[in-house]
């Protein structure tokens, strides 16, 4: 559980953007909110999915 938490974290916010953004497309949030936070949460979800054990040579 430890190891998949935040796995979890970072796709319930991806979860949680989208629908802003989507709140953002039907004119009841300003777009402007939306917009940035997706793109900062699918920022983050692919830093942390880069983010793996490399080999960095001997």
């Amino acid at each position: 559980m430890k190891k998949n938490f935040p796995w979890i974290i970072i796709i319930l916010l991806n979860l949680f953007s989208f629908c802003l953004y989507v709140l953002g497309l039907m004119h009841i949030v300003p777009l402007l909110i939306g917009g940035p936070v997706l793109f900062l949460s699918l920022l983050l979800f692919f830093i942390f999915l880069n983010d793996r054990k490399k080999f960095k040579g001997f």
